[in-house]
């Protein structure tokens, strides 16, 4: 009778020693293990051993489990029936299987996924010990079972998954909220494109670069912005930018005479799709702050700047000369009112009965573009003020 409990016992125990491994090691999280790996402890860098190639050590512990479950159920039933005959061997497989399920199987698989990290830790040396033990065995067993496994390494982690984390540690008080924030914002980066975050070119504020440093005296002491978009003739014919500073560097130098083409340094162009991410590399190793968005046509679609990048990380930026937090949507909305009010006089035009579509467009092409604010106007309407 003691030797049938003794058995009992080891099949128990040797089962759900297996199947708290697994479950154990199933749980833990890949970046858990790395992090681990870093103390350079031998059971820490063992358990990152055995996550970079998971089918060995878990076909281990499977066959494992298998030969105490079956070699161990066979012993018992063959005990049993030694004890009491057929009758005794029957109702005794009936209660090792409750056995088995209740304490092999549930409790220490449960417990494996709570106790992750401690459990794995104390059975990654032994793990990996025996599968290179049983390695001609899980040799064959990987060519026999290849055929029917993928052979994509598993992806450890998702931009999704990335998100929910951070939203969690939120809620757990791990991270602070800003953390959470900034980390959702991360992702924008990719999703944002240069015609996103530019100031559209109805607000983009020029100097002509024929023109004298006197006669632009005005605009550029009023101007709050510390570079300056130049042109030759019309916006769609940028040749540089200048820097406030060196403007008002050469007033007092005595150079008022010289015009601002003098001045300008080389503007960089971006095509309209150009991702945040892209454009926040592109002003690092340039070491320039500001670049000229163009559309597919390479026509001027507007300007984006660093602080237009950075804004998608952090938030709207307002300093003191802001008048209008938001300058980038206020010119789009303007801009989008301007073509609906075309739209709409095109449509009147059509209504008349004395003017024929082809006047309607001659007309409509005479009065071009919606116009750009130049320094001779003299005032700055909010919509007029682009980030710098």
């Amino acid at each position: 009778m003691s030797v049938l409990i003794v058995a009992i016992v080891v099949v128990l125990i040797s089962s759900a020693l297996c199947s708290g491994s697994e479950a154990a090691l199933f749980s833990i999280p890949v970046t858990r293990v790395r992090h681990l790996a870093q103390s350079q402890k031998p059971a820490a860098i063992a358990l990152l051993r055995i996550q970079e190639n998971m089918s060995r050590p878990i076909g281990t512990i499977v066959i494992l489990n298998n030969i105490a479950n079956i070699v161990g159920s066979a012993a018992v039933t063959a005990i049993a029936f030694d004890l009491w005959g057929d009758l005794g061997r029957s109702i005794l497989s009936g209660v090792l299987t409750f056995l088995v399920i209740l304490f092999s199987e549930i409790i220490p698989k449960t417990l494996g996924e709570l106790y992750c990290v401690r459990i794995s830790l104390w059975v990654a040396r032994p793990v990996l010990f025996l599968s290179y033990l049983f390695a001609p065995i899980l040799w064959l067993l990987e060519h026999l079972t290849q055929w029917m496994t993928p052979s994509n390494p598993r992806l450890t982690t998702n931009e999704a998954e990335i998100r929910l984390l951070a939203n969690i540690g939120q809620r757990e008080g791990v991270i602070e909220k800003d953390e959470s924030e900034m980390i959702q914002r991360v992702f924008e980066l990719n999703d944002k494109t240069a015609q996103d975050l530019m100031t559209p070119r109805v607000a983009i504020t020029y100097l002509k670069g024929s023109e004298t440093l006197d006669s632009v005296r005005e605009p550029i002491l009023n101007s709050p912005h510390s570079r300056i978009i130049v042109v030759e003739s019309v916006p769609d014919d940028i040749t540089g930018i200048v820097y406030k500073t060196e403007l008002l560097s050469g007033m007092v130098e005595g150079r008022s005479d010289e015009p601002i083409a003098n001045f300008q340094h080389r503007v960089r162009f971006v095509p309209e799709q150009m991702p945040a991410d892209r454009l926040l590399t592109l002003f690092q190793s340039s070491r320039q702050h500001l670049a000229v968005v163009v559309d597919e046509f390479a026509g001027v679609s507007g300007v984006v700047t660093l602080e237009d990048v950075l804004e998608v990380l952090t938030g709207e930026i307002v300093d003191e000369t802001d008048l209008i937090p938001d300058l980038q949507e206020h010119a789009r909305r303007d801009l989008q009112n301007f073509h609906l009010n075309q739209l709409n006089a095109v449509d009147a035009r059509k209504d008349t009965p004395e003017e024929s579509d082809s006047e309607v467009c001659l007309r409509q092409s005479s009065e071009g573009e919606p116009p750009l604010r130049e320094h001779a106007e003299g005032t700055d309407s909010p919509s007029e003020q682009p980030a710098d």
